[in-house]
């Protein structure tokens, strides 16, 4: 579970940068990148929720 707080953390912080640069810049390079990593931070999300219920379960 931490490994995976570790991954939506460290992919969070790449979101957070491209998006910041696409705003501030207009990068639409750092756009794609930052809808990229939006998309991998969903798929974190869902799987910190089943590894979370799991958890719960215990």
């Amino acid at each position: 579970m931490k490994e995976l707080i570790e991954k939506i953390n460290a992919e969070f912080e790449a979101f957070s940068k491209e998006a910041e640069q696409q705003a501030e810049k207009g990068n639409k390079a750092a756009g794609t990148r930052a809808r990229k990593s939006a998309l991998e931070l969903s798929k974190l999300f869902k799987d910190f929720r089943k590894v979370s219920v799991e958890e719960s379960k215990k």
